[in-house]
């Protein structure tokens, strides 16, 4: 149960849905936000006060692209602990991949997913799987998985490489008004390869990855899903000619929306060189250029979404030797830090802008609550500390996992509150 009445007080509240970025009050009661108002005495019985002076309310913030690991991957992460991280990362909600074992295409362990998320302090939204097993063989029950509440559909971790099929689920997903999310990549390209194709692939003796195999995945799902005009998001883009594909795809009105992740804005190939495996990811970290271009994707408004994909694993895993070693990184309790630090402080995006990537365009892409600070709903909101000053120390995570590059990393902002359907809970 939430407080009866929190009074949030003297906060800078940015909304970008509703064009808000002012000091205000936000007076919460029986969960929902009652009054969003210019600082004013008031009495202040029977209300709980949170004094957020030089603080920062967004509408809480959602990451669309977290692997939760449950079932069957309960050492990496469980469904709780993840959302332990989540809210030690600011995050009020989340949306988890089904690339689990077994995959999440039943409507049963859509709801069980479900029926887990409601014991944590975030919400848990379910992506179930486009095929059956995601073996890209044959289609998931589209339908009835929405039925049982999932929000949308991908078989992350690999990409539908069957056109037709991949086909057929854009036009069953137009019928339905689903969202496709493609984790776009051209595997007979990419097979064996280990890190991006390239000088430093050369010197460590390690297989490459081509930047075409991205840009080949993007250019055919695009292609689709013009074809039959349905909805289509792009998963983790790392790659300036990627950029440039859906920045053109999108003036020519494709309905498509794209994310990349803290990861291909702070960090290049070179990283393999300090972090080992823990630098080892799909899609591979790029070279400075690629950066430099997602930088630009952000601030013109060609990506819509940063999203962690928070992809735990054991310390074991990631002791192997570098081409047995899983790929993928930690994300949740970094991703705010990173882009209040690398994107908003040099000002390549504002922090309305980054509000706009993390809470608002994710809510309006998987079509759930929140993303806006808005009288009479729930209140779900993040209080952000933008001069807090830390370091990161992964041994202090509430991640189960350990795999993240960012070790040491000094950053500036961080969330210290959220407030999860008017509950109050503290980040760390």
């Amino acid at each position: 149960m939430g407080n009866r009445r929190l009074l949030i007080r003297g906060a800078r509240v940015i909304d970008p849905a509703n064009l808000v970025d002012r000091v205000s009050d936000i007076l919460i009661e029986e969960g929902e936000i009652s009054r969003v108002e210019e600082p004013r005495p008031r009495n202040l019985e029977n209300i709980r006060v949170i004094e957020a002076g030089g603080k920062v309310v967004f509408p809480g913030l959602i990451d669309m692209h977290v692997h939760l690991r449950q079932p069957g991957g309960e050492a990496k992460e469980t469904i709780l602990s993840g959302c332990e991280a989540a809210t030690a990362g600011g995050f009020t909600a989340l949306a988890c991949m089904p690339n689990t074992r077994p995959p999440v295409d039943s409507p049963e362990l859509v709801r069980w997913i479900i029926s887990q998320g409601r014991k944590a302090k975030t919400r848990v939204y379910p992506i179930a799987a486009i095929t059956k097993g995601r073996r890209g063989e044959e289609l998931s029950d589209i339908s009835r998985l929405l039925e049982a509440g999932a929000v949308a559909f991908s078989d992350d971790g690999d990409p539908v490489g069957n056109p037709q099929l991949m086909l057929s689920a854009l036009k069953m997903a137009k019928q339905l008004d689903a969202l496709i999310i493609s984790h776009a990549e051209e595997k007979t390209l990419t097979q064996g390869g280990q890190m991006n194709e390239g000088q430093v692939s050369a010197a460590l003796g390690l297989k490459g990855v081509p930047v075409v195999a991205e840009y080949i995945g993007v250019a055919r799902d695009i292609a689709l899903a013009k074809y039959v005009g349905a909805r289509l998001h792009i998963a983790h883009i790392s790659t300036a000619g990627v950029v440039e594909l859906i920045r053109q795809a999108k003036r020519r009105g494709a309905k498509i929306t794209a994310e990349t992740a803290p990861h291909y804005f702070t960090l290049t190939e070179e990283q393999v060189r300090v972090s080992g495996t823990n630098a080892k990811m799909n899609p591979p970290l790029r070279t400075p250029e690629d950066v430099a271009a997602i930088k630009e994707g952000l601030a013109d408004g060609t990506i819509d979404v940063i999203a962690s994909d928070h992809a735990p694993h054991t310390i074991g895993e990631k002791a192997a030797p570098f081409s047995q070693a899983p790929f993928g990184i930690i994300g949740l309790e970094t991703a705010l830090g990173l882009v209040l630090t690398h994107l908003v402080a040099p000002g390549i995006i504002s922090l309305s802008e980054a509000v706009t990537l993390m809470s608002t365009n994710p809510a309006r892409i998987l079509g759930i609550e929140g993303g806006e600070i808005e009288v009479g709903q729930k209140a779900n909101l993040t209080i952000v500390d933008p001069e807090l000053e830390w370091k990161v120390e992964i041994s202090k995570f509430k991640s189960k996992s350990r795999n993240s590059p960012f070790q040491g990393w000094k950053l500036r902002g961080r969330a210290v509150v959220t407030v999860v359907d008017g509950q109050l809970i503290d980040c760390y």
